[in-house]
């Protein structure tokens, strides 16, 4: 296999949260930036790279729908492992510059909404401009004449060479994101796991329907740790329920569990089981 087979790839450029977390997990000399959460799933999907690390939950904003909306309707990739990190963001600008001189702020739509507070407070007039990621933002601040801000981390700063008008702008002290490795094959049996599944019921505006699935797990005595709706994309009203279950899919209970979720639904995707890791500091 040759080397661009055994890389991972994650959301880039260099000095994105992102990079923070593959960081944790390997070697930087096994990592590729890709521009965008789409491209790193894809290419996993499509064998260019072997596995990839992906954002999927921010404790503030909630899901990171990009991420679940493409594991559900583009690829096929199955989650090995997720990665909990503390979100730390800065507003950068280039040296010189004063609150007082911006213009536009850039970031990812996360960040901003994690940072919200902190712009109604000091920047309430500032438009603010969508990137594809918080580096991606402080990489096109550092390219520009214009007056322009950046939210992202202490990293992007020093890699661009910008200087941190604000520290620590983030609307929570406790601000979290969940990053997933994702490649094609299960992860091996653990001892503390969980499942990740997406389903939609049969009759979607018939009373019960999902509770017919969730009674499911409550009899089964399976602990619901995440449970969230995504538009089926193919009508008004249709959704497709995403849940994370304790448990691995091999082990007996979870297993017969799945089986009868299955009789139930009219459409269930298995994302995989893969062990549950504490918050990384960093």
């Amino acid at each position: 296999m040759d080397d661009h087979k055994c890389s991972i790839g994650y959301l880039g450029p260099k000095g994105t949260f992102c990079q923070a977390a593959a960081l944790q997990y390997t070697d930087k000399k096994y990592l590729i930036a890709f521009p965008t959460i789409a491209d790193v799933l894809e290419a996993v999907d499509q064998g260019k790279i072997q596995k990839g690390i992906v954002p999927i939950e921010n404790s503030i904003e909630g899901t990171v729908n990009m991420t679940l909306d493409m594991m559900i309707f583009d690829v096929n990739v199955k989650i090995q492992k997720e990665i909990v990190l503390p979100i730390e963001h800065h507003l950068l600008v280039k040296k010189g510059m004063y609150i007082k001189d911006i213009q536009k702020v850039f970031s990812h739509p996360q960040a901003l909404g994690q940072c919200r507070k902190f712009l109604r407070q000091h920047l309430p007039y500032v438009s603010v401009e969508v990137s594809s990621s918080t580096a991606e933002a402080a990489k096109q601040i550092s390219e520009s004449q214009e007056p322009w801000a950046a939210i992202g981390t202490a990293l992007a700063g020093k890699l661009y060479d910008l200087e941190t008008l604000y520290s620590h702008i983030q609307d929570q002290v406790i601000n979290e994101t969940r990053f997933i490795v994702v490649g094609k094959e299960d992860a091996p049996l653990g001892k503390n796991c969980k499942t990740s599944i997406a389903f939609s019921t049969k009759e979607t505006h018939k009373p019960g329907e999902l509770y017919k699935v969730l009674n499911i797990l409550a009899l089964w005595d399976i602990n619901i740790t995440k449970i969230v709706s995504r538009p089926a994309k193919n009508q008004l009203g249709q959704y497709i329920f995403f849940l994370d279950i304790e448990g691995h899919r091999k082990e007996e209970l979870i297993s017969e569990a799945l089986d009868m979720i299955q009789r139930k639904t009219s459409f269930l995707k298995i994302f995989g089981s893969y062990e549950i890791y504490g918050i990384i500091n960093h």
